[in-house]
């Protein structure tokens, strides 16, 4: 018997989603189907590697729109702190709330960390370029946010 892998690898379907995002908004993996996107997932919201990331792909949505991409973020914060957050940071893309975890399980980034010798549960930062077939066309795991939207761009622009 195989060991299922804890994320979806490339080449494989991505897990499904369902989630509300902010200004009102709703994502599904069944409103992308047929077109790539980057589904990218973020600890919390308004903390300064989150803000730096988001507006990372805000800056970049310019180019990404030119290649047809859309961009979706997902953290487990609440929907008052999410769309308080992307109100502030004026971000054009949707922020998703997955509240009960599901989605950041199945896609293998709810992960025990360390903090200062101190262990517990958070989302582990990760980027995933789906293609059009709802397939995993690349994975970014354990992101640092310098040089990070760049990478992803690149990658979006070779779809």
């Amino acid at each position: 018997m195989t060991e299922t892998p804890i994320f979806p690898a490339i080449g494989a379907p991505v897990p499904d989603f369902d989630m509300q995002a902010s200004k009102g908004r709703h994502v599904s993996l069944m409103a992308m189907r047929g077109k790539p996107f980057i589904l990218y997932f973020y600890p919390k919201a308004s903390t300064p590697g989150c803000t730096t990331e988001a507006c990372g792909f805000q800056e970049a949505l310019g180019a990404l729109g030119s290649t047809g991409i859309p961009v979706i973020g997902v953290s487990r914060d609440s929907m008052k702190a999410i769309d308080n957050f992307a109100a502030k940071q004026n971000l054009a893309f949707p922020l998703a709330s997955d509240a009960t975890g599901t989605v950041t399980e199945a896609y293998g980034v709810w992960v025990e960390k360390t903090l200062y010798g101190r262990k517990y549960m958070g989302i582990e930062r990760a980027t995933f370029l789906i293609d059009g077939s709802g397939r995993v066309a690349r994975v970014w795991r354990n992101v640092k946010v310098p040089g990070h939207v760049a990478e992803v761009m690149k990658a979006a622009s070779e779809l």
